[in-house]
């Protein structure tokens, strides 16, 4: 009994004795504006976290109006040791919507660097009428982590603060993506129907190439309007890929599509545009109405694009896929699952890289 009570000693002291984060920890909060927020298609906005400010920018629908402030595509990037990290949040609109899981609507992912790559550390959902913190994670150690938090993609915040130990380090830290890449688009590029503010296709594909993504993505609104263009004309971006046909019928595609290209090109000469082509929407299968209407802007979509390519230089068109699987990774009809998101985002990597290669985009 002796020598058993020994050898549990020596077991001990030989497995060290990680700090657990204290039951009522203490928290100290920064804005996170403070910090170092990216993905910011257009730097200067009188809320940090509002993609357009409308009062700059007119035309807008009401719908439109509230989706341009949402922070889709928005990240905090920051360095702590704290072995806990909350958040504090203040809302404006939030959306409910019953096809999208609320952690993506109104809720925060967070990554943390591990081994050089960024990996999944939390997500959870922030309840707007509460003003208590929401704490993300705990019982970390305390080591320096390098992190990155994704806001909600639909909903619109006046001020997000992030909480970390009394005492512990919080710095904004240098962004590690590359270039900047602005992409407009559908409900698609927005996340309807992710689990979670990172498994957009954009942010998947932002993460898996390092290349910095601006995302405009507007559920329902992607119809390349005058005013979206007057927008993405005053966009700094190496590139634009657009989810432009998703929405549009087939008529308003014939009627906007040149224009809309001919306004972005003379404000970005020289810049790619980059478009890609709808997917297929499960709601097809057996409703021919759908069928027949999805068709129509698809072939519209192939047409035109066909001889936008010949017509104007630096103009693309590639073809995203959403997996072998779509037909069961579809969540309602019209949106994929995360898996088919995640299908997409590698389906245009290679096309894409190639495209920006040409323009010493690496």
């Amino acid at each position: 009994m002796k020598k058993i009570l020994i050898f549990s000693a020596m077991l001990m002291l030989a497995v060290p004795i990680l700090a657990q984060t204290p039951k009522n920890v203490k928290y100290e909060f920064t804005e996170a504006s403070d910090l170092n927020l990216i993905g910011k298609i257009l730097p200067d906005t009188p809320n940090p976290y509002h993609r357009v400010d409308t009062c700059k920018y007119k035309g807008f629908t009401k719908g439109e109006n509230e989706q341009v402030r949402c922070s889709a595509g928005l990240a905090v990037i920051f360095k702590t040791n704290s072995s806990a990290i909350s958040v504090k949040s203040e809302f404006g609109y939030y959306n409910t919507a019953p096809n999208t899981m609320g952690i993506a609507l109104r809720g925060y992912d967070l990554y943390i660097k591990k081994d050089g790559v960024w990996t999944y550390a939390a997500s959870k959902t922030a309840d707007p009428k509460s003003d208590r913190p929401l704490v993300l994670i705990s019982d970390m150690d305390h080591a320096e982590k390098e992190c990155m938090l994704y806001l909600p993609i639909y909903s619109e915040l006046y001020s997000v603060k992030i909480g970390v130990e009394e005492g512990a380090s919080l710095e904004g830290m240098e962004s590690p993506f590359r270039h900047r890449i602005a992409i407009f688009g559908s409900s698609y590029t927005q996340g309807i129907s992710i689990s979670r503010p990172g498994m957009s296709y954009p942010m998947q594909f932002m993460r898996h190439t390092g290349l910095q993504i601006l995302s405009l993505g507007c559920s329902g609104n992607c119809k390349m309007q005058p005013y979206f263009a007057d927008v993405l004309a005053d966009v700094e971006a190496d590139a634009f890929i657009f989810d432009a046909f998703s929405n549009p019928g087939a008529a308003m595609i014939e009627e906007r599509l040149f224009p809309f290209i001919e306004k972005i090109q003379e404000a970005h000469p020289g810049v790619p545009l980059i478009f890609m082509q709808t997917i297929y929407r499960e709601s097809r299968n057996f409703s021919l109405s759908n069928d027949r209407n999805e068709q129509a802007k698809m072939d519209m979509a192939e047409k035109l694009m066909n001889e936008a390519v010949k017509k104007y230089k630096d103009v693309y068109f590639i073809t995203p896929d959403t997996g072998k699987d779509a037909r069961e990774s579809s969540v309602d009809g019209t949106h994929p699952s995360d898996m088919g998101y995640m299908a997409w985002a590698r389906s245009i990597e290679k096309p894409i890289l190639k495209i920006l290669k040409k323009y010493g985009i690496r």
